[in-house]
Formats: structure tokens, C-alpha cells, sequence
């Protein structure tokens, strides 16, 4: 979830289509990393003879949507070599900040061999080729900030990564993804998951802020981890009509959508405002509703006309749209178009998960007609945790983006526009806006509304 870089204006979709990623799929069975869900709990029920929701279906479980019991949506154990083949590419990638930092890496780029990307054979590598593609065209279109964009990005770039992108079905840009869900090692194997014992396999400009806002986001993915674990016990107990069941997996996932609240406070201490304004923002922004870039990119030996891609956003994390899904939250319809769009910037097997839990039995009209307290105590309360939630997410957006906007305004005033200040040389284009594109408050507060709604009754149907 790349918390504070949200939210473009336009609510139009994107060539998804383009990306044909089915035609060119690997072989997710055999190549990609071991996932697993433990069904003991779908599979039990206190009433021997509900031991499956129907006769003819199958418990609803994770096992097949790339979701780990451990670490949810983050890849498990991801690489962080590729084949000797491609090392020209990791040399690049592992030093983007530095070659940014002396106005090298363009023509780093430039030099870079054409590779070819058919030798990447196993999942963990196309996700790891991706990430490091990723880095370099955010580096390579913003080396030089809102004042030297590049129009096209270079063959021995664009090709390899559009490539990637069609295998993996997402777009040619870096994604949350990218930069959350495959970034990532322990220091020590054997330590806990924690921000100590974490670090980057890759980065981008930002140095140490850089560095933790991605981890501590990465700390918000793994605290969502029990509530995704809980998501199926939801939907099996009301396939079941087990009032039970159903409490107390939604005690679990409110515990979970309150943990990872928590850890997003630690992004008060770990990335500086002004460093995360000035230097970082416009690392992460893409080439679609964003005034730098009106026309959008053109990759080169792939479209012979500029396209446009949507930067990483928080809307990316696909926790969020599962919570909402589950619990019945209706956006209204620009953020909801918004939303659904950013959809086709997930992982294919992420997105079905979360159109899966959609078509599921309405939990929230389950809750209305069984008339139960504690049932109904536990889905309120799940509800509440997920507005204090966006609600935080709202005030850390305030001093992220909104403070540091009105600074550098006031700096431009008065002439102070120093070269060591970083707030003075962020882009004007996206002040107070999302990496994206448009004002980020109205449409944060929109969906935090929108989200209170769903606690509110609605008229059981007819008997």
C-alpha cells in the first residue's frame, strides 16, 4: 500500500487490454512460490451435517489466489538476484539513487544491452525482473524533475519491461507491487519480521525515508495478514448460516484493521515530511492525469504513440478493497471508478480475489437478518476500525502533502527558493495532489464517508 501517493483525477479506465497477459502466462502452478491456507477451521462446522456450504461447492479458501498464510499478499521469500544474464539490469537497478544523485543514469540506460526477457522462466524471477525495470523508469523519467521529463522511454527499456508486464499481467510501471510486496529481505534469515530486520532490495531517491515508508508499509500489509486469513471462516459461516463462526472471524479481522493502524503510526518516525514532499513524491508519480506529463509516455519499440499509467497508490493495496468488499462498503461513483481501476494495477490473481469475495453471500444483509448482538457488535465493530483507519490515513496525508504544499507555496512568495531546500524544489504540478493526479483530501474524506455508511441499517427483505 504506497500510503500518501494516491489518487488521480480522471476515473476512466486504462488500455489494460493491451497487455494481452493471458497469451503470454507462465506457469503460475509450477513456478510460483508456495502458497497455503489452513482449511481446518473453513472445513469444521458445529453442525455435522453442514460439512460444506452446498452440496456442490467447494469451501471458499485462499489456496488459489496467491495469498500466503504468512505474509498475505507479499511474496514470500522473493529473490533478490536474477540470472547472470541479466546482471546489466540489476547493476543499474541497486545503484538508481546514486546515478539520480549525478545526473548519470540516463545515460547509464543508454548504454544498458538490449536482453531479452524469455529466459526468465519462474515467477519469483519475472517479479524481481519487474521491480528492477520499474526502478529504472521511474529514475529515467524523473532524473531531472518536472523541469527535464523525458517523452520516450528507450528501447532497451521499454521492451523488456513491457514484456515482463504482459507475463505478470500488470503495467509497465512501478506498482505497489513492485516496491511493497516484492522489495523486500529480512537481514537475519531467522529474526522477526520487524523494520529493524528489514531492508530494500531495491530504491529510489529518499534515502532513509525512502527506505522506511516502504517498510513500514510493508509492516501495514503483514499486520492486515490475520483479517485476509479470516476473510474465507466469514464467508463459509454465513454459506453455513453459522452465527458463531462468522463473530468470531470478524472479532479477528477488526483485531487486525486496529493492528495495522498501529503500524502505520511508525511512519511518523521513520520518514521525514519534508523529504517525502520535496524528494520522493515525484519518484513514485506516473505518466496518466498528471500535469508534468499530459500525453503520457511513449515506450519505445512498442507503441509508436504515448500511453499513460497511473502511479503507485495506496488504492493498489488490495487489503483495503477486500475489507470493503466483505463488509458491504459502496463507494460513490467517481472514487469508486477511481478504485475499481486500480484494480488493473494489482496482480491478476489479487484482483480475482477481491471480485470473488464480492460475488460471495452479502455478509452485511447475513448480519441484518440474524438479529444477534454479538454479531452484530462484531461487524460494527470491524466497520469502526476501518474509518479510524482512512480516517488516520487522512491526517497523515494532511502532514505529508497538505502542510509541506502550503510551505513551499510560501517559499516561492518570498524568494526563497534555496537550492538545499527540498520543499522549495517540489514539483508545483503536484502540490496537495496524489502521485497521480488530483486533490487527495476530498477524495479520501469521500471514502471515509462512505464507509461510516455501512454500518448504518438497511431494510431486512421481505420474508
Amino acid at each position: 500500500m504506497l500510503f500518501l501517493s494516491v489518487v488521480p483525477r480522471s476515473a476512466t479506465s486504462y488500455l489494460v487490454c493491451s497487455f494481452g497477459y493471458r497469451r503470454h502466462c507462465i506457469d503460475t502452478h509450477n513456478n510460483s512460490p508456495h502458497y497455503s491456507y489452513d482449511h481446518q477451521q473453513i472445513a469444521s462446522s458445529t453442525d455435522p451435517m453442514a460439512s460444506s456450504p452446498t452440496d456442490d461447492q467447494p469451501p471458499f479458501s485462499l489456496d488459489s489466489y496467491h495469498v500466503s498464510k504468512q505474509y498475505g499478499f507479499m511474496l514470500p521469500e522473493p529473490l533478490a538476484e536474477l540470472p547472470p544474464y541479466y546482471q546489466p539490469w540489476m547493476d543499474i537497478a541497486q545503484c538508481v539513487p546514486e546515478l539520480i544523485h549525478s545526473h548519470a543514469l540516463r545515460a547509464r540506460i543508454h548504454q544498458m544491452p538490449q536482453l531479452d526477457p524469455m529466459f526468465l522462466q519462474k515467477y519469483r524471477e519475472l517479479r524481481l525482473a519487474h521491480l528492477a525495470l520499474a526502478v529504472m523508469t521511474m529514475g529515467y523519467v524523473w532524473q531531472e524533475g518536472e523541469t527535464g521529463i523525458v517523452k520516450v522511454l528507450p528501447r532497451n527499456l521499454a521492451v523488456p519491461i513491457w514484456e515482463v508486464s504482459q507475463r505478470l499481467g500488470i503495467p509497465p510501471i512501478f506498482l505497489h507491487g513492485d516496491g511493497v510486496l516484492t522489495n523486500w529481505r529480512k537481514r537475519d534469515p531467522e529474526g522477526p519480521f520487524d523494520i529493524e530486520n528489514m531492508e530494500l532490495l531495491l530504491s529510489l531517491p529518499g534515502g532513509e525515508s525512502m527506505e522506511g515508508f516502504f517498510i513500514v508499509t510493508m509492516m501495514v500489509e503483514k499486520a492486515a495478514v490475520p483479517g485476509l486469513n479470516a476473510i474465507p471462516v466469514v464467508i463459509n459461516g454465513v454459506r453455513r448460516g453459522d452465527a458463531n463462526m462468522v463473530t468470531r472471524a470478524l472479532e479477528d479481522i477488526a483485531q487486525a484493521i486496529g493492528s495495522m493502524t498501529e503500524k502505520l503510526s511508525l511512519m511518523h518516525k521513520h520518514v521525514d515530511p519534508g523529504t517525502f514532499y520535496g524528494t520522493m513524491r515525484i519518484f513514485l508519480s506516473g505518466w496518466k492525469d498528471n500535469p508534468c506529463m499530459p500525453e503520457g509516455l511513449v515506450y519505445e519499440g512498442v507503441q509508436a504513440e504515448p500511453v499513460r499509467f497511473s502511479g503507485g497508490s495506496a488504492a493498489q493495496s488490495s487489503f483495503m478493497h477486500c475489507f470493503d468488499e466483505l463488509l458491504g462498503v459502496s463507494h460513490e461513483p467517481q472514487s469508486g471508478a477511481f478504485l475499481t481501476r486500480m484494480r488493473d494495477y494489482m496482480f491478476p490473481q489479487h484482483k480475482r480475489l477481491i471480485q470473488d469475495i464480492s460475488s460471495s453471500p452479502s455478509l452485511r444483509q447475513y448480519v441484518l437478518n440474524q438479529d444477534s448482538d454479538p454479531l452484530t457488535t462484531a461487524f460494527h465493530r470491524c466497520v469502526s476500525q476501518l474509518v479510524a483507519l482512512r480516517s488516520y490515513h487522512i491526517n497523515m496525508v494532511s502532514r505529508y502533502i497538505v502542510v509541506p504544499a502550503a510551505r513551499a507555496r510560501q517559499l516561492r512568495a518570498q524568494g526563497q527558493g534555496c537550492v538545499k531546500n527540498a520543499l522549495s524544489k517540489a514539483p508545483k504540478a503536484l502540490e496537495e495532489t496524489g502521485t497521480g493526479g488530483s486533490g487527495i483530501m476530498s477524495f479520501l474524506k469521500t471514502v471515509r464517508d462512505r464507509t461510516k455508511e455501512a454500518s448504518q441499517p438497511t431494510p431486512k427483505a421481505d420474508s
